[in-house]
């Protein structure tokens, strides 16, 4: 199968060829046809194996061009850097057509992002938040838009979207093709496609949770942070040529910057760090250094695993497991894309046994554990959340029970003696004056 026997047309055909892609992935050949009929669909691959051009070629297929520049072809992603990401890939496949791809998102100022769509959007590529707003202020019409993609849906809801995404569908056409896109699905996931997409055609080109057979997976049991910094710096230094381009998962920002503080006296300039609390600027400069492979280290949280596309990332290293258990699939992606080969490496202290435990039992794959090198520092300093927890429970001791104690009685004091009577103010004031007060009346 090549792109060639798909019912594309001489401009797409023409973009893939510039991009030296002759054969679509499993993904991209399963759900094209499906897509091209009309119905609703939920596309399951794994990552990096080419979702984002799987929903593109069919609904770019379909494309017709209107004077009118209002979106057509609305795509919902859970992070900025995805928006971006989605964006560029339009642009690429986009190159021999006029059609004008718009990303908008959240975290800068609202104007200039609505001031683009009014000049016209024929994809709009969205965060929900930004689009609610975009749809409250009028600025997006949703009347056109014929078709709706939602990438990562998944995570959608891991990040609390649920009520945006529902506003946003409130709003949409009823007439509408919808396109749910995701790497792996849930109970939770499953019970609102239910709910909202009754009728999805579920097109899966690999199981949920199955490991990617090109990335070599393996994990060290390391005791604390400290020591996995120190594990990390070694494997960095012993393997320079084959580490060239790392990709660090920390599950907390805190813990991603301490981890970037440590290594920074090791890398200087060659390692960076991105999560939520960076500003826009530093997350895109970031990213674009580790793509040009001007940065070797990027350390990142898991929000950022679903809007990272870099060609050739040669390691991910899951400094520590994530708390969601689909979250490794995601992160694991992000090397081996597209056909390569990857590593993924993996250190679990004893207190994430268990995580890792459901983490093969998803895949139904045992990782393979390493010995820790021989000139590894065990550190002995541990964070304050690693120290064991004292369990101080106060002891409540009963007090001896008194003997030849009768009921609970004292006199009353001589102030409290005293009664309420009817006072004689007249023979009072004759006791006190006498015979003058005699006088005086």
């Amino acid at each position: 199968m090549t792109f060639s026997k798909l019912n594309l047309n001489t401009p797409l055909l023409n973009a893939l060829n510039d991009l030296g892609l002759q054969v679509p992935t499993a993904i991209q050949a399963n759900v094209f046809s499906v897509v091209m009929s009309g119905k609703d669909v939920c596309g399951i691959a794994q990552t990096g194996t080419g979702k984002t051009f799987a929903y593109l070629l069919p609904c770019l297929r379909q494309y017709q061009f209107l004077k009118e520049k209002s979106p057509q072809l609305l795509i919902i992603v859970p992070t900025r850097e995805l928006v971006q990401q989605v964006v560029e890939e339009v642009k690429k496949l986009t190159k021999y057509m006029s059609v004008l791809a718009v990303g908008v998102y959240g975290g800068v100022n609202l104007k200039p992002q609505a001031e683009e769509v009014k000049q016209g959007a024929d994809v709009l590529v969205a965060t929900p938040g930004r689009l609610v707003d975009l749809l409250a202020t009028g600025v997006v019409n949703p009347n056109k838009i014929k078709k709706l993609v939602i990438d990562e849906f998944d995570e959608m809801l891991n990040l609390g979207f649920r009520a945006q995404l529902k506003n946003i569908f409130d709003r949409l056409p009823e007439r509408r093709q919808n396109l749910l896109f995701s790497a792996t699905l849930n109970e939770e996931v499953e019970a609102l496609i239910s709910t909202y997409f009754p009728n999805l055609v579920r097109v899966e080109a690999t199981p949920v949770g199955t490991p990617l057979d090109n990335i070599a997976q393996s994990y060290y049991a390391v005791p604390n942070f400290y020591t996995k910094v120190n594990l990390l710096a070694l494997l960095l230094a012993k393997q320079p040529d084959e580490m060239n381009k790392v990709l660090v998962f920390v599950s907390t920002k805190q813990l991603a910057d301490l981890v970037h503080e440590q290594l920074n006296d090791l890398l200087a300039d060659a390692v960076q760090v991105i999560h939520s609390n960076k500003t826009q600027n530093h997350r895109f400069t970031a990213v674009a250094n580790f793509k040009a492979g001007n940065c070797r280290v990027l350390i990142a949280t898991d929000i950022i695993a679903r809007g990272l596309d870099v060609a050739e990332v040669s390691h991910v290293i899951n400094f520590d497991l994530p708390a969601v258990p689909e979250n490794y699939i995601h992160r694991i992606g992000r090397t081996g894309r597209i056909g390569r080969e990857g590593i993924a490496i993996s250190f679990v202290s004893e207190r994430e046994g268990e995580q890792l435990a459901v983490i093969e039992k998803l895949m139904n794959y045992s990782i393979p554990v390493l010995p820790l090198p021989q000139h590894l520092d065990i550190s002995e300093q541990v964070l304050l959340s690693e120290q064991p927890r004292e369990h101080n429970t106060a002891i409540k001791v009963k007090p001896p029970a008194r003997e030849n104690v009768g009921a609970a009685f004292h006199q009353k004091s001589e102030k409290n003696t005293k009664v309420n009577v009817r006072r004689d103010h007249e023979a009072e004031k004759k006791k006190k004056y006498g015979k003058s007060y005699e006088k005086r009346k």
